[in-house]
């Protein structure tokens, strides 16, 4: 896994609407962004806390 982010859209987002959110995964973080202005800067987070958060957005 590289250390510069590749970025992906959320497949959890509004197609049509502009609501969905850019995601990457790093080696040692992952990050979210808002596409409508990528280079207005994102957040990273620990592996863990991007796992805790992913399973807390796919529970039924």
């Amino acid at each position: 896994m590289s250390d510069t982010p590749q970025w992906f859209k959320s497949s959890h987002g509004i197609p049509h609407g502009g609501e969905c959110v850019e995601a990457a995964v790093c080696s040692r973080t992952g990050h979210v962004r808002g596409p409508k202005n990528p280079g207005g800067g994102s957040f990273a987070v620990a592996p863990s806390s991007w796992t805790a958060s992913l399973a807390d957005a796919t529970a039924p």
